[in-house]
């Protein structure tokens, strides 16, 4: 008894005597897997099958017992048979087969359209004035289908692209040569030196001869205010507002706007200047009202398109950079469209705050998130305003 005591009492003995547990259901542990594959943000690649996903990760199905690329136009299986692979390799050593539907082993057909975007690209940096049905002829293409193909990958037509390559030629011709103006026009590729000074200043942000002498002849006002959402800088050029900067520190802003006019003579606003300043930061208070001032925006050609299409979307609504890679014609520019956001210098006029990830969330705002968090709340709130009277009266 002594003996059976001491086993019973004794400290390394658990105190407590250990239940079984119960074993978790097959129906709870399917549900646990599919919380799991739902959280992860690459699910929802697979049921938007992103093209633009191909070659970053692979997915399988427990059930089939293959893997697939996130394109792939099979059913969309239940997400609790899916499991993510960050190789092929990595999904047959886990004991799954390529899928015979979207063969995820051979290149993509983005990735083959990519590398033929890539060389009619090298075609047209260095030829000036080949046309799209003579560039679809040499590398054996119908115009049609390389016109597409080059918007996807680019999010340029083939034209736009070829004028692009031009304006960056006349920049560095008007920079680096000791040639005139008009034979730097001529140099880059322009078959008119008038075609070129109608575009000139939406080109070069300033006229051919001021842009040769490093734009010191630009003056550019600004001032500097507080609004609810801190410092605030507005600058105005000859053309319209170039610059709406927001942040905590006032003296950053200056810098971040000699930094982007660095040749350029900046001079604070004087009193009349005051009238525009109050305007912008009205706007920026409630930018449902809209802002009826000219813009001065600088940018690529694709930036310029991304901005326009921010600029469709109305106060209170939000977008994706997906669908606004969409609606510009290049649905796999999700990321240069997010670049593009990024390098927006007009905060709320161009209203890169109404773009959010594909779930909803919140992704970064070149000004912090909490701003753009703020502008969000307020425009919704003064779009439900109305509603709140009506139902009040």
């Amino acid at each position: 008894m002594q003996a059976i005591a001491h086993l019973l009492f004794s400290p390394s003995s658990p105190s407590k005597v250990s239940m079984p547990t119960r074993p978790v259901s097959r129906a709870a542990q399917a549900a646990q897997q599919a919380a799991i594959t739902q959280a992860d943000p690459r699910w929802a690649a697979v049921q938007a099958r992103s093209a633009a996903a191909d070659g970053s990760f692979w997915y399988s199905v427990q059930t089939t017992g293959v893997y697939c690329r996130p394109s792939c136009a099979a059913r969309t299986p239940r997400p609790e048979n899916v499991r993510f692979h960050v190789s092929c390799a990595q999904a047959e050593a886990a004991g799954f087969r390529p899928c015979q539907r979207c063969k995820p082993q051979q290149s993509s057909a983005i990735a083959h359209h990519a590398a033929q975007v890539t060389q009619a690209c090298r075609i047209l940096e260095a030829e000036d004035s080949v046309t799209l049905d003579a560039l679809a002829a040499r590398m054996g293409l119908s115009s049609s289908h390389l016109h597409r193909i080059f918007k996807q990958v680019t999010g340029l037509t083939p034209k736009a692209y070829a004028a692009a390559q031009r304006e960056q030629r006349v920049r560095s011709a008007l920079t680096q040569s000791g040639d005139s103006v008009t034979d730097a026009i001529y140099g880059a590729g322009y078959q008119s030196s008038s075609r070129f000074y109608e575009r000139s200043t939406q080109v070069l942000g300033m006229t051919p001869s001021r842009y040769r002498a490093g734009g010191t002849a630009q003056q550019i006002r600004f001032a500097v205010a507080q609004c609810s959402l801190g410092a605030i800088l507005i600058a105005h050029s000859g053309q319209g507002l170039c610059a709406i900067l927001l942040g905590d520190d006032p003296d950053a802003l200056v810098r971040d706007l000699q930094d982007r006019f660095a040749q350029a003579e900046l001079v604070g606003g004087d009193a009349g200047f005051e009238s525009l300043v109050a305007r912008v930061v009205a706007f920026v208070e409630a930018p449902g009202l809209g802002l009826d001032l000219p813009l001065d925006v600088q940018g690529t050609a694709f930036q310029q398109r991304v901005w326009q299409a921010l600029r469709a979307i109305p106060a209170g609504h939000t977008a994706s950079y997906a669908e606004i890679a969409a609606r510009i014609g290049a649905p796999t520019a999700m990321r240069a469209v997010a670049q593009a956001c990024g390098a927006n210098a007009l905060a709320v006029a161009i209203p890169c705050h109404r773009v959010v990830r594909s779930d909803g969330a919140l992704s970064g705002y070149r000004w912090g998130v909490e701003r753009k968090r703020a502008l969000l709340v307020r425009e919704s709130n003064a779009m439900h305003q109305p509603v709140a009277r009506e139902k009040a009266a």
